[in-house]
């Protein structure tokens, strides 16, 4: 895997490319909807909730425009004081979130986040952005950036913004066919690696989804060779839902991307060589616990989503966790940001 050098800096397939938002956001108040027309294939009135990947490629099914009402923008940040099983303080703090476009991120409160939270690391995915474009203050003060583009302008893309030195810092997973869309970046550090990634989307009717599967039996193996010199916590938009309880509406969504029996099978197989959920480590049965909701249909207020982000460690770090937070309460992209905390 060729080195990175410091850098600065994607864009969905157009089958996957999400739509815009039926409402918009400015200065605190939300505007009156877009009109949109009914779908010529699906009757109007329908009320069952789309698939991911079916928000992320149609208009809604019935002629919509949303009254103007007032929705609180303050940014609530979630803490926790919880100790490692080893009865120890958390001593380091990771984040990750999927951006869904730096540049729109950084008009929003993206920096603001990043100000109150003061994570030690904190990774980007969907940057949407060639690395040579991404602008200077995406890069605050006390940290060091690194940034990852595809070939495809607009495409994916993954970032790192990092207060502690690495030893080095890694672009893909050494395989050509794999890393030409800008999806990986590990950073080591004395007693870990930190693995950067955004996983492939399966597509509108997995069309891409062998191509998901053959990604994934090549990350797992990168993994596992991390896994023999040093620990690994690996994170990022995983574009999986692993169990029932890590999506709204399990029972519609068998065949859609992100929650296919391959794709999990997938996962469950990166777990058993020897990695941990850590959510879902510490909170086996909690439900409702999602990290993303389609702009459509107010899903996000309704809490309508998809558990798609994740730290994943490897289970000798078990009793170095603290806690998982998925900062709900803040906004700025279709995902929130998860926070990772560590006893190291």
């Amino acid at each position: 895997m060729p080195k990175v050098t410091k850098g600065k800096g994607n864009k969905k397939p157009a089958s996957i490319e999400k739509e815009e938002p039926i409402i918009t956001v400015v200065d605190k108040t939300v505007k009156k909807g877009i009109k949109r027309k009914a779908s010529s294939s699906v009757g109007k009135n329908v009320k069952k909730v789309p698939s991911i990947n079916e928000e992320a490629t149609t208009g809604t099914t019935q002629e919509v425009e949303d009254e103007e009402i007032q929705l609180p923008r303050t940014m609530t940040l979630k803490t926790s004081d919880r100790l490692s099983t080893k009865g120890e303080k958390a001593t380091l703090k990771l984040a990750s979130w999927n951006l869904n476009g730096i540049r729109a991120w950084l008009k929003g409160d993206g920096l603001k986040y990043i100000e109150q939270e003061q994570p030690d690391m904190i990774c980007f995915q969907e940057l949407k952005c060639d690395k040579e474009k991404i602008p200077n203050e995406a890069t605050p003060t006390g940290y060091k950036s690194y940034w990852l583009s595809g070939d495809t302008a607009g495409y994916s893309g993954v970032g790192l913004l990092t207060k502690i030195d690495p030893i080095e810092v890694k672009f893909g997973i050494g395989v050509p066919e794999h890393d030409n869309e800008g999806r990986v970046i590990t950073a080591e550090y004395e007693k870990f690696y930190f693995v950067v990634s955004y996983i492939p989307n399966s597509g509108r009717k997995l069309v891409r989804l062998e191509y998901r599967q053959e990604f994934n039996e090549a990350f797992r193996n990168y993994l596992k060779e991390l896994d023999k010199k040093k620990p690994v916590i690996w994170c990022g938009d995983l574009n999986v839902s692993h169990q029932s309880i890590d999506l709204a509406n399990a029972k519609s969504n068998t065949k859609t991307a992100g929650y296919t029996q391959e794709e999990r099978d997938d996962f469950t197989k990166i777990l058993a060589d020897g990695f941990i959920d850590s959510f879902r480590h510490l909170y086996p049965e909690q439900r409702d616990a999602y990290t993303f909701w389609s702009y459509f249909r107010s899903a996000r207020d309704r809490n309508i989503g998809w558990r798609l982000d994740y730290f994943i460690i490897s289970s000798r770090l078990q009793e170095n966790l603290c806690d998982v937070i998925h900062q709900t309460g803040v906004y700025g992209s279709d995902h929130c940001p998860i926070v990772l905390l560590l006893s190291v």
